[in-house]
């Protein structure tokens, strides 16, 4: 169950894709993420102030911890975009498959199975032919793979603390914590208005709700029994469903090797689960040859 919630949030983050990009042409993306964390706080608010007397010290502030990486994460990834290209940007991006074990391993020495680096392997390859791997900004390309550290982080970190809180408060605290972050960046550049029109509206509310507060509630949930490598690996599901939703909704064509790249990344996530894992070495032990 908390696999198939984990992949219904990327599902979300894919097909949201093309929302956000209409609506940060017409509005400064800033203050769009701003204005997208303040949904998701209060949207969970209800729920969450009642909830906050249960964090200790050290819950609080990994809550805002990990809200102040989920923004870092934002802020490398779009001021690398502003440098290269859009092919350069997924394709990086994705590689946060490969950090986040490496991140577990370095930081903690987190035991990682070999079926896991395969899995990891097979996302990174898909990931490639997704995305075309086009040549950009080498500043860009670099911002971009800072970002993309900051979430292996992040995913690492959350897998850590997030049995010992109620996922409410935690989610909560780092919706506010990104909040924070991105206003005061839009303030410092300059960029707070008021939104308007259904295009900005539509996907501020969307990307508030659904995207944000629904998505990290469900992640926060979700790694009690996931791992950080297993999370990574269901977050490479994401420009699959943005590449199906450009399809649909924006003309966008894959190709062969981009639907090629679709099929090994699901291929990865499945050599990876334990279960296929399990199957696949009864099938091919010794003792079950003939």
């Amino acid at each position: 169950m908390p696999l198939v919630a984990l992949i219904v949030v990327t599902a979300v983050w894919g097909v949201t894709f093309v929302q956000v990009k209409d609506a940060v042409d017409i509005y400064p993306l800033f203050a769009f993420l701003a204005v997208r964390f303040a949904i998701a706080s209060a949207t969970l608010a209800p729920f969450g102030v009642r909830r906050l007397s249960s964090l200790d010290r050290r819950g609080f502030l990994a809550g805002l911890g990990l809200g102040s990486l989920l923004a870092l994460g934002y802020a490398l990834q779009t001021a690398g975009l502003a440098r290269t290209t859009v092919s350069s940007t997924g394709f990086i991006t994705g590689l946060c498959v490969v950090l986040t074990p490496i991140t577990a391993l370095v930081l903690f020495r987190a035991r990682i199975g070999w079926f896991a680096w395969i899995g990891v392997a097979l996302a990174t390859v898909g990931l490639g032919m997704l995305s075309g791997i086009d040549a950009g900004s080498a500043l860009g390309d670099a911002l971009v793979l800072g970002g993309a550290a900051v979430w292996a982080l992040q995913i690492v970190i959350l897998e850590r603390v997030t049995s010992d809180y109620d996922p409410i408060a935690l989610t909560f605290t780092e919706m506010l914590a990104a909040c924070v972050g991105f206003t005061a960046i839009a303030l410092a550049l300059g960029d707070f208005s008021v939104p308007s029109g259904w295009t900005v509206w539509g996907a501020l509310l969307v990307t508030g709700v659904f995207a944000s507060a629904f998505a990290f509630l469900v992640q926060t949930w979700a790694q009690r029994e996931l791992s950080a490598t297993r999370t990574a690996l269901v977050f490479a599901l994401e420009p699959v469903f943005a590449g199906v939703a450009g399809y649909l909704l924006a003309g966008d064509r894959l190709g062969t090797l981009g639907w090629a790249g679709c099929a090994v990344i699901l291929a990865g996530i499945v050599v990876s689960e334990p279960a296929a894992a399990t199957a696949l070495r009864q099938r091919f032990s010794p003792a079950t040859r003939r």
